[in-house]
């Protein structure tokens, strides 16, 4: 299926499993926002390609691209439409927005930055207002596992995340997700940041801006109490101990 256009953003494709309290991650690659034609007709759409892919183009928001690709088998596992890109051509880039971030809208890190950083809940309708072009957003597709003694009971969802700096002034995490669970009144919610947390930094992190790499990795130990605003902030004291 032929597709060409003008990439709105890129965005790390990841896959999220949910079973009550437990959650897991499967890295996929990446989302490539399109506006342009698919199959003959114009519209926006979405297109994954793998880490590999993005290694050698380096994908951004502004470049003209065009390939083929097949429709995603199964779209509750998939934020994006299309994938198995092949025949792929990137072509000059158009002009974007060069106003200062948030949002950010360079080159997306490797899937590793991405899983070493973390990420915390993003109100949906931020994500969808503000989020949507910037590289430090996600769009998960969710598979809750109900019934873990019986795994064909699952249902399906996509949930927002922000993987970008705990400071940026876009932020807003929205109201707590729940997960059900395999009885009647089984509701698992997870709640913001509260509690004892010990945090590592490695090259980019949360605790960086965006740009930066630390030279050595240290761990942020809390002590007592470490409370996240769910505006960008952490409050709480802690001890820095070198690794």
């Amino acid at each position: 299926m032929p597709w060409q256009g003008v990439l709105l953003s890129v965005q790390p494709q990841i896959r999220l499993t949910r079973s009550f309290d437990q959650r897991s991650h499967t890295y996929l690659g990446y989302a490539l926002k399109v506006r342009g034609t698919v199959n003959g007709e114009g519209r926006e759409f979405l297109v994954g390609v793998g880490q590999g892919a993005h290694e050698k183009h380096q994908f951004q928001a502004g470049a003209v691209v065009s390939g083929d690709a097949l429709p995603v088998p199964d779209p509750q596992l998939e934020t994006a439409e299309f994938y198995k890109v092949s025949k792929l051509k990137i072509g000059p880039h158009e002009a974007v927005d060069e106003t200062m971030p948030p949002p950010w809208r360079g080159v997306p890190p490797s899937l590793e930055i991405y899983r070493e950083r973390g990420h915390r809940r993003l109100a949906a309708r931020t994500f969808s207002e503000k989020c949507g072009s910037c590289i430090w957003g996600c769009r998960m597709p969710v598979e809750m596992i109900i019934d873990q003694w019986n795994p064909s009971r699952r249902r399906y969802r996509t949930e927002t995340f922000c993987y970008g700096p705990l400071y940026c002034r876009l932020y807003h995490a929205g109201p707590p997700r729940t997960v059900p669970g395999r009885g009647p009144g089984m509701i698992y919610t997870e709640e913001d940041w509260v509690g004892t947390f010990v945090f590592r930094t490695r090259g980019s992190s949360l605790f960086t801006l965006p740009g930066e790499l630390t030279s050595n990795p240290v761990y942020l130990a809390s002590i007592g109490l470490v409370v996240f605003d769910g505006r960008g902030l952490l409050h709480g004291s802690l001890r820095l101990e070198s690794e």
